[in-house]
């Protein structure tokens, strides 16, 4: 069995921001904020780790609002060298996958940084209180393809996180691409 040292930083809080939506909304941390938790996520359309994973994101997000953790995924890639990501192909890649959670654009990469967000996909859990909780994948992965047997490493973790404000000890990281930083 695969264990890790954890990478969470736990009980560090969540950093605010204002950020568009695909449905060009301008939102905040703050209104994000769900009653038992928040899952924040770095995701992006063209990495095939989160193309594997997308349904598994979305089955969960709409599973956990049901108990009180609420979901964004933010963008933070390129879109001048990775054109897939544009602001446009999200609002694309939010409908064909039927996100129920808003889908936002971190145009300016400062809301990935200033989260020390590294890969796509890449995932915060916070508690009640926006401290952080669980920094690990979704689920396991081989050559690409989800592992479903039973809820997913992300699931139990939120739904542990709204019933005790506590993630789990042993977290084993997420898998994905490196976002792709703008570099002047």
């Amino acid at each position: 069995m695969l264990t890790q040292t954890p990478i969470c930083d736990f009980g560090k809080k969540a950093i605010p921001f204002k950020l568009k939506s695909t449905e060009g909304k301008i939102i905040s941390l703050e209104e994000l904020k769900g009653e038992n938790g928040t899952l924040v996520m770095f995701i992006c359309n063209h990495c095939p780790y989160v193309k594997a994973i997308t349904k598994d994101i979305v089955d969960d997000c709409n599973e956990l609002k049901k108990i009180g953790i609420n979901s964004v995924a933010i963008s933070s890639n390129d879109p001048t060298n990775y054109p897939e990501d544009s602001f446009e192909n999200m609002i694309k890649f939010a409908k064909k996958n039927n996100f129920s959670f808003p889908y936002l654009i971190d145009e300016t990469q400062e809301t990935a940084k200033a989260y020390d967000a590294v890969c796509t996909p890449d995932f915060f859990g916070y508690n009640k209180d926006l401290e952080l909780q669980y920094r690990g994948r979704s689920r396991e992965l081989k050559n690409l393809i989800p592992i479903r047997d039973g809820k997913s490493d992300l699931y139990k973790a939120m739904k542990k996180i709204a019933e005790t404000s506590n993630g789990p000890k042993i977290q084993i990281p997420s898998a994905g691409c490196s976002i792709k930083w703008k570099f002047d």
